[in-house]
């Protein structure tokens, strides 16, 4: 109704009622408040008497809004408004009787009590205070102690902590001069090693400028007090001795650090902090003692890790010397074998050569056609038998080269038939051989070694294979290296040991069979020759050894 616009100016929520107790009139203000509300029934509903005694069982009468409403006379109070479960509003209600109207202003004081209810709690909070603040002398003593004992007790075991974690002198010693300059307000902490004369700075924490100060040197009274294990406390205008002066005195703190009798070093702190020393010295003598013990340690454990990788450098160089000195003991004993046979085979060989000649000239003269063709044959095959132990005995003077102990150039794939020929009765009427020969250059090497390194390869790749099989020898020369791969379709080596096939002592063979010493010798002959051995293999389906030699 344009009658009623008067009551828009209004900040306090306004609306008017007729005697039917309907709502006529709402201005913006009680929309914004209460915009959910279209009738004066739901309002009543939603309000209380900010304090009410429950005096009847008729709730209506607990509303405000129906006294405002039934009153006859303009009314007042103080009233709550709860729109849900979470919040509560607090308004003044102020009902105005005009005609056939009931006007309703409702001024928000939600703040005001809020406010009301702070004053009080800061009352009796400061009350509260008051009280605290006469017992709080004795107490704050007791804090001061507590507080004291709990960063001695922390730094301590801070410290305690990091020489447990560490056993690098190095870390050990910057991480307890950071904890020992954050707790005193130190500038620059350094920890310096000597004698009664003069010490050498080992850490610096902080300032960095007089890093390149190695040697620092103190009076007699600073070095006595080192010496009967106190704790020296100054404000001084030098560091040390022959030092550059401060602009201002600068506390100086040296704390020793003794192991048993002997001094180690010291801790040097220096501080802009003018203040007395009492409980932290407890601090500082402790931190000197779990330091002395930690570098105490530290140093042991380095000399014990030296001592340990020396141990294992002896033993490596140890274990290869022996497996070069069994090797050269087994080549050695192979060549005298070797020359021993040669020379007994040569003897009667050479005779039955003589023998053999001697007979073809006799069979000239035989008359019996028939007998004197039967004798040439034989007399032949005995011949080329005779050239056959020739042939043998000459590659097993090649393989051991008894007479080459220097480097050769040789025929790799040569090399390779050599062996081959040696280990024909385990190939012979079993095993397929397949060359795969690249051109390759004549390379230097010890050829001898290299024999015996393809002859172990091929005997373990026969070995492997059980009844009929295939190897593939596979030769190239690629960016100045020779590379040679031995395949084959034999039983392969389980993925479990695979990696510890070249290990000295490790096989697979039987008790009294192998050593476990061929892998192992020829990585050496290998490596000797600026290569490497790798294997590549699949159980059931075989392996491959891949070989690579400096072509030189």
């Amino acid at each position: 109704m344009k009658k009623f616009d008067f009551f828009r100016q209004f900040t306090d929520a306004v609306i008017i009622v007729n005697r039917k107790y309907e709502i006529v009139y709402k201005n913006h203000t009680f929309n914004r408040w209460f915009e959910d509300i279209d009738n004066i029934k739901k309002l009543s509903h939603n309000t209380n008497f900010d304090i009410c005694p429950l005096a009847s069982d008729n709730i209506e009468i607990y509303s405000p809004i129906y006294h405002a409403v039934q009153s006859k006379e303009n009314f007042f109070a103080h009233i709550s408004y709860q729109a849900n479960l979470n919040r509560v509003f607090y308004y003044d209600l102020t009902a105005v009787k005009k005609g056939n109207y009931t006007i309703l202003f409702l001024t928000d004081v939600s703040a005001k009590n809020k406010l009301d209810d702070v004053f009080k709690e800061n009352r009796r909070l400061q009350e509260q205070y008051n009280v605290l603040l006469e017992e709080n002398d004795d107490l704050q003593k007791i804090k001061q102690k507590a507080q004291s004992q709990a960063i001695r007790i922390a730094l301590i075991n801070k410290v305690s902590n990091i020489i447990r974690e560490s056993f690098d002198i190095s870390r050990i010693l910057q991480s307890t001069l950071k904890e020992l300059a954050v707790m005193f307000g130190a500038y620059k902490v350094y920890y310096a090693v000597g004698t009664e004369n003069s010490f050498t700075v080992k850490e610096i924490y902080g300032n960095k400028k007089n890093k390149n100060v190695k040697t620092v040197s103190f009076d007699e009274n600073t070095f006595q007090t080192i010496k009967d294990k106190k704790i020296s406390i100054t404000n001084c205008l030098l560091e040390y001795l022959n030092a550059q002066p401060f602009k201002q005195p600068v506390l100086r703190i040296i704390v020793p650090v003794y192991h048993m009798q002997n001094l180690m070093g010291i801790i040097v702190l220096l501080s802009y902090n003018k203040r007395g020393l009492s409980d932290e010295i407890e601090i500082l003598e402790a931190v000197s003692s779990q330091l002395s013990n930690a570098i105490n340690g530290a140093e042991l454990y380095q000399k014990n890790i030296q001592t340990v990788k020396e141990l294992q450098a002896a033993l490596k160089e140890l274990k290869e010397t022996q497996v070069q000195l069994i090797n050269s003991e087994k080549m050695a004993s192979l060549g005298q074998l070797v020359a021993g046979v040669a020379h007994e085979i040569n003897t009667p060989t050479a005779s039955i050569k003589s023998n053999n000649e001697i007979a073809a000239k006799l069979l000239q003269q035989a008359e019996d056609s028939e007998i004197k063709d039967m004798l040439v044959e034989i007399n032949n095959i005995d011949k080329e038998a005779v050239q056959r132990i020739n042939n043998i005995v000459t590659s097993l003077k090649k393989f051991v080269r008894l007479d080459e102990a220097e480097l050769q150039n040789a025929d790799i794939n040569k090399e390779i038939d050599l062996t081959l020929d040696l280990i024909r009765h385990e190939t012979k009427n079993r095993i397929k051989i397949v060359k795969n020969y690249g051109k390759i250059p004549l390379i230097q090497c010890f050829p001898n070694m290299l024999n015996q390194v393809f002859t172990n390869i091929l005997i373990n790749a026969c070995q492997a294979i059980e009844g009929k099989g295939t190897i593939e020898i596979t030769t190239c020369y690629k960016k100045n290296k020779v590379v040679v791969k031995i395949k084959d379709d034999g039983k392969g080596i389980p993925q479990n040991i695979v990696g510890k096939i070249f290990t000295a002592g490790f096989t697979t063979k039987s008790a009294g069979v192998g050593t476990g010493l061929g892998l192992a010798i020829c990585t050496k002959i290998i490596e000797k020759h600026g290569g490497e051995i790798i294997v590549n293999s699949e159980e059931g389906k075989g392996s491959e050894f891949i070989i690579t030699i400096l072509g030189k």
